[in-house]
């Protein structure tokens, strides 16, 4: 197949697993400038979040082919930053709009998929953390162990989403989100496990 027809194919792809979970939860809002903006606004960045994290773990899966269709180190990088802001936003807003108190937010939400959503968002962090300090021996010697930690958070953000997600309760969005999951679960056995034992 015509080398351009393939990247092209994988962008629309990538763009269509991204803007699709946005669309859904976008289009059916009422926007107003008002403090309801931010409760529109908050669960969108996580959800942009999640789906450039799932990107990134199918991505290691095909990591050799991708190699020779697009710029690979640059696609990584790029959507990092976005995750990036996306984990700091998601949870901002969602704490300004409860002025800062996280009692109201565990009344609204519950305790338990909370934590979940707070220790997986300390364990993505740490990828960040691990890339900004990379040069230094430690991080450069345990940067693996950084990506498998940061993929739990990940997996965990899964679960997190999937009980607190408005979108995701049910519909087509919930079906897609169950997908992601379970595809991310068998990419993430694949690349730290499977794959190194047949190195």
């Amino acid at each position: 197949m015509n080398k351009k027809v393939i990247k092209y194919s994988v962008t629309i792809f990538a763009c269509l697993a991204v803007l699709y979970p946005l669309w859904v939860r976008l289009s059916g809002l009422i926007w107003s400038f008002d403090r309801t903006l931010l409760l529109n606004l908050f669960p969108a960045f996580g959800l942009l979040a999640f789906a450039l994290l799932w990107l990134h773990s199918m991505s290691g899966v095909f990591e050799p082919w991708l190699r020779r269709y697009i710029n690979f180190d640059l696609f990584v990088h790029n959507t990092s930053i976005i995750i990036l802001i996306s984990i700091i936003m998601h949870p901002l807003l969602l704490l300004i709009n409860a002025d800062f108190n996280f009692n109201n937010i565990l009344l609204d939400y519950g305790t338990k998929y909370i934590w979940f959503g707070i220790i997986a968002w300390l364990l993505l962090i740490t990828y960040d953390i691990g890339k900004a300090l990379k040069k230094k021996e430690f991080f450069a010697k345990h940067w693996d162990n950084i990506l498998i930690i940061s993929t739990i958070g990940f997996l965990i953000s899964f679960f997190h989403s999937l009980a607190l997600g408005s979108d995701l309760q049910s519909g087509i969005l919930r079906g897609v989100w169950i997908f992601y999951g379970i595809t991310a679960i068998l990419a993430t056995i694949y690349t730290y496990g499977i794959r190194k034992l047949l190195k």
